[in-house]
Formats: structure tokens, sequence, C-alpha cells
């Protein structure tokens, strides 16, 4: 039997993708360990949350003045040391420095609320909505130097309803990530997912479009 995959997760709030990803991992959807939760804000319920479950916890605040270089670097030096072989962020609201980017090439994963590449950054649902948009979801993609914009992994979809709000498309979106997330983390856990030649690749053969979970 193979040892499962020990990976860390980085989140910034109430850590449901986390928890998602922790219970993919006790319940075998994933072959691995969480072996650190790490949250950039104190106040984050997450930690919270993580630590109920009995997952180790660390919260590493950015200093004011110091370079987002010297914060990768500690960051880094956490996962490193936590025995973590990929990192999973899930609500992590900060833009990593490319040395990390860099450091951690290839066993980097980050769940968007949106149907990449289109509407990188924040308040997806909002631009969603302003948009008219007729479906959104969600994407889940190994991360480069370039915001939002590495190579998909797999995306979850969903249409957009008549009436719908901010709140319940963020909602119903929601339910997609705790899908897809565990999913992909369980594919790379196996050696299903795996990087190569700059892009991702699903059972040796590479991912051109992202696979698809669709939603009513």
């Amino acid at each position: 039997m193979e040892r499962p995959l020990p990976f860390a997760v980085l989140i910034s709030g109430r850590g449901s993708n986390m928890l998602a990803l922790a219970q993919g991992a006790s319940d075998g959807a994933i072959a691995g360990r969480v072996t650190l939760v790490i949250s950039d804000r104190a106040d984050a319920a997450g930690l919270v949350a993580a630590a109920r479950r009995g997952l180790a916890t660390r919260l590493i605040e950015p200093l004011r003045g110091v370079e987002r270089a010297a914060f990768g670097l500690t960051l880094s030096d956490a996962i490193e040391q936590s025995g973590a072989e990929l990192v999973a962020l899930a609500g992590f609201m900060r833009i990593l420095d490319a040395g990390f980017v860099q450091r951690w090439r290839g066993r980097l994963l980050n769940i968007h609320p949106s149907l990449l590449p289109a509407h990188r950054g924040l308040h997806t649902h909002r631009r969603v909505l302003a948009a008219g948009d007729r479906q959104h979801g969600c994407t889940v993609h190994f991360v480069t130097e370039e915001l939002d914009a590495g190579p998909a992994v797999i995306q979850g979809r969903l249409p957009v309803c008549a009436g719908e709000t901010e709140e319940s498309l963020s909602a119903r979106v929601q339910r997609l990530e705790h899908i897809i997330y565990p999913r992909a983390v369980g594919w790379f856990a196996a050696g299903r997912l795996t990087w190569k030649d700059e892009t991702a690749w699903l059972d040796s053969r590479r991912l051109t479009d992202p696979v698809i979970e669709e939603a009513e």
C-alpha cells in the first residue's frame, strides 16, 4: 500500500474547502493526510475548525514593512517542515511571490470561484451577475506566477438561475467546490494528476481542457 500523500492547506477565512479536503482524506477519497493548516489571518474561523478536527495549525501573518518574498519564504519553510509534498490553496486571499510559486511549482493547487479564464480575481459572483452570464462555476488549477492563469484541471459548472443573488450563487458554487477540489487532490495523491512540460496531465494525457463536472 502506498503511503498517504502529505499535504498542507492555506486559508484566510472559514476554511470550508479545507474541511472538504480534510474529510476527503479521512474517508479515503484522498489517499493523503493534512500535515498543516496555515492562515495569514488570526481571526480566520478555519483555524478553529481545523483544530477541532485535530489538525495541526499555524498562524503566519505578514508583518508590516516586510517584503512579500520574505513572507513567502517563512510560509514555504513552515510547509516543508510539516513534511507536506503538496500545497492546496483554499480561500487563501494573499498573492504569493514568484519565489514561493517556483519552489512549489507543479505541487501547488488553487480553487477559484469562476470558470477560468473568465473572471479572474475577486468578486466573481457579482461580476457574473452583472455580465448576465448564463453559466458560472469554479476551477481547480495549478498555480503559476500569473494570477488565476495556471493550467486548469477540473471545472464545476452550473446554470445561473433567474432571480439569482450573489449570496445564492456563492452558496451553489461553494457546494461544487467541495466536490471538485477533493477530486483533484485525490487524483494528485493517486499519481493520476501530474505536472509535466509546464502543464497538467491526467492519466498520462495532457489536459488541453479541464475535466467538467456539471451541476443543476
